[in-house]
Parts: C-alpha cells; sequence; structure tokens
C-alpha cells in the first residue's frame, strides 16, 4: 500500500465508523476510573481526546490510543486513589520516555519473554472479569427499581447486557460497547434516579493542574511494584513493538514515523502530560489499531474524529458527564468489564508450547493468590 492508495486524512462515514471502534476497551476502562476511582472526567476525555489527535497529526495514519490495561484494571478492581493512578502514570511516562530516548526499547523487547506479556495479559484479564461479573450481582444503588419479583434487576440487566455484547460482537456497524452504554444510560433515564437539574453547571470546562493534590511519597513507592512492574512488559511488548509492528504491516510506506523509538516516546509524552493533567494512564496497542482498521479507518482522520468527540464532550458537559455516566447500571459496566477481560485472556492463544504455557498459567495463580508484580517477577 503506497501513500497514493490514500489521502493522510479522510472524513467520511468508514472514518467515522472505524474512529470507534476501540471503544470496547477505551469506555469501560475510562468510564470506570471514573465513577468507580473518581477521577475527573473533563482531565480523561480531554486529554484522550488530545492524545487522539496529536497521534493522527504526527504519525499520519490511524493511531490507537488505549488506557494502559495492567493499571486500569488494577485500579478498579482494588479500588486505588486517584493520586496513585496519576504517580503510576509519571512512572510509566519517565520510564517509556526513557526507553525511547535511549534506544534500549529494542534490546529489552528482544529479551523480554512472550510467555511473560502473555502471563501479565492472561492475569489482568481474569482480574477485569471478576470484578465485572462481582458489579453484575451487587445492587445498584442508582436504580429505583432494585428488583423484578425475586430476581435482582442488576442481575437481569447484566444476563441482558451479555446476550446482546455476544450477538454484536463481530457486528460492524453497532459497535458492542456503543449499543450497551447507549442503552445503559436509557435505562438509568427509565428506572434510575432522576437527575437534578442542579447538579448542572453550563460553562465551558478545562482540566486543571494537579487536581488531586500532589501523590504522596508513599503513593510513588506503592504503585511502583505494584502497577508499573508488571505494566512494563505489556507495554513493550503490545504497546510498542507489536503496535509500530502492525502499523507498518496496514499502512506500508505511509507509516514511516512509526519506529520503535518515536512510537515509546509519544506514549512517554502522553504519560507525562496525564499525571500533571490528572488524566488516566494511556498507550498504543496492537489490539486497539486491529479494531480501528477492522471497523473502517484507514487515515489519520479516524484519530481527528474520535479525538474531536472526547475533547468537545469534555468541554462541553464537564463533571456534568459524571452525571450522565452515573446513569449506567453498574451491571452493565460490568459486562463492559467483563468483555474487555475476555478480550484481554483471549491473548493468550497464540502461546503453543506447553512450557511457555506452563508459566503463563502459574503466573495466573500467582497473580490472583498474591498480585501481579509476584506474578511478573516469577513469570
Amino acid at each position: 500500500m503506497t501513500s497514493e492508495d490514500h489521502p493522510t486524512y479522510r472524513f467520511d462515514r468508514m472514518e467515522f465508523a472505524g474512529s470507534l471502534g476501540d471503544l470496547g476497551t477505551m469506555l469501560p476502562l475510562a468510564i470506570g476510573m471514573i465513577v468507580l476511582n473518581k477521577l475527573y472526567a473533563t482531565n480523561v476525555f480531554i486529554l484522550v481526546g488530545f492524545f487522539y489527535i496529536a497521534s493522527g497529526i504526527y504519525f499520519k495514519v490511524t493511531t490507537p490510543v488505549q488506557p494502559m490495561k495492567v493499571i486500569g484494571a488494577y485500579a478498579i478492581a482494588v479500588g486505588l486513589t486517584p493520586t496513585q493512578i496519576v504517580a503510576s502514570s509519571l512512572w510509566m511516562g519517565i520510564f517509556v520516555l526513557f526507553l525511547g530516548t535511549t534506544g534500549l526499547i529494542q534490546t529489552i523487547g528482544k529479551y523480554t519473554p512472550k510467555s511473560t506479556v502473555r502471563g501479565v495479559q492472561l492475569g489482568v484479564g481474569v482480574v477485569l472479569m471478576v470484578k465485572g461479573l462481582k458489579l453484575m450481582i451487587m445492587p445498584d444503588p442508582n436504580l429505583a427499581i432494585q428488583s423484578l419479583g425475586p430476581v435482582s434487576m442488576s442481575i437481569i440487566l447484566g444476563a441482558v447486557g451479555i446476550v446482546l455484547t455476544l450477538f454484536l460482537l463481530d457486528n460492524k456497524k453497532l459497535p458492542a460497547a456503543l449499543v450497551i452504554i447507549i442503552l445503559g444510560i436509557g435505562i438509568g433515564i427509565l428506572i434510575g434516579k432522576p437527575l437534578r437539574a442542579g447538579a448542572f453547571s453550563w460553562s465551558f470546562h478545562f482540566p486543571k493542574l494537579i487536581p488531586y493534590g500532589w501523590p504522596s511519597l508513599n503513593d510513588f513507592l506503592w504503585v511502583l511494584p505494584v502497577l508499573v512492574l508488571p505494566q512494563i512488559p505489556m507495554t513493550i511488548g503490545n504497546a510498542i513493538i507489536s503496535n509500530t509492528d502492525v502499523m507498518h504491516e496496514y499502512f506500508g510506506e505511509r507509516a514511516y514515523r512509526a519506529t520503535y523509538r518515536s512510537v515509546s516516546n509519544s506514549q512517554g509524552v502522553a504519560d507525562i502530560v496525564s499525571f500533571f493533567l490528572g488524566g488516566i494512564p494511556m498507550c498504543h496497542g496492537a489490539g486497539g489499531l486491529a479494531a480501528h482498521y477492522r471497523f473502517g479507518a484507514r487515515t489519520a482522520g479516524a484519530n481527528l474524529i474520535i479525538g474531536g468527540i472526547f475533547v468537545a464532550l469534555a468541554v462541553v458537559f464537564g463533571e456534568n458527564m459524571v452525571a450522565i455516566l452515573n446513569l449506567l447500571p453498574f451491571s452493565l459496566l460490568g459486562v463492559l468489564l467483563v468483555f474487555a477481560g475476555l478480550q484481554l485472556a483471549l491473548m493468550i492463544q497464540d502461546v503453543e508450547d506447553r512450557k511457555d504455557l506452563f508459566v503463563v498459567l502459574l503466573m495466573l495463580g500467582i497473580a490472583l493468590a498474591t498480585n501481579l508484580a509476584v506474578a511478573f517477577i516469577v513469570g
């Protein structure tokens, strides 16, 4: 594929559809950290949007933006504080930027065993699924109707959400995550606690500097082994090396700006900015790129579309987005988390050697018994 086949930017129905292709990964984790970990919606979505836009402009091809899954999933599962989340973002930003600027990323990527990367992915996927299933069975305080007869409304909605998501999983016109979110907000309007007009403050909204306060020394030290260490192999393997290779596979010479170093540096800068402005730890990811491409994205126009949508919603609605997102029943948020976890866990399908599979499954057991950091070290 050459530069003559496609312009740098295109804005049509396919690019729009492709721009929404990775919402199933982005929205569950982003919404989870906003609703459950109390991050500010304004900061999260403006920074995600700007990272999409900046990535598209720099790389000149479709470029994915995703939450760092190990950090995001663990944050949601155990209820980390906002300062712990942004502290992990700063660590990752510094580390990844160091790898990129020094060129060490190629050496480290070469010697990181695939089985260790897959073990981390499986562990995080299972943690995410467990959290999602808990949300699907717990009572939802935001629902005015708690049950139909003896059956909890959370369980009913969760079961419907699972079936609907399975039905739409391969639908290229209706992204499952988008349908679940729209349906969930509609259900929240019908049977949820009513929105109060006084909860909305109509103005333009922009992120503030260090919005949660400066993380403590304990925050910085605690997240290093628990969050950052397990995230590193996944970031190197999936978000840098695999993502760069897939960019060249899809776009050929049009992806000339995508190198291990440039992709690493891109994430490093984004995560350092995210620390100061209270966003989520972000990365690129091969799975996200595959999702965008599969649903029609072929140019950097997809980045400008989805990035513009996120920025516009955050600027106009700001923290009012939390009230809107609170309409989404916890059980349907749980459905999204279950499928995000399944997608992550299924990445072990390419592990064929029995010894490598043994390492992956052993890491899962250790992660469930202790934590991901110990599992990573053993792996």
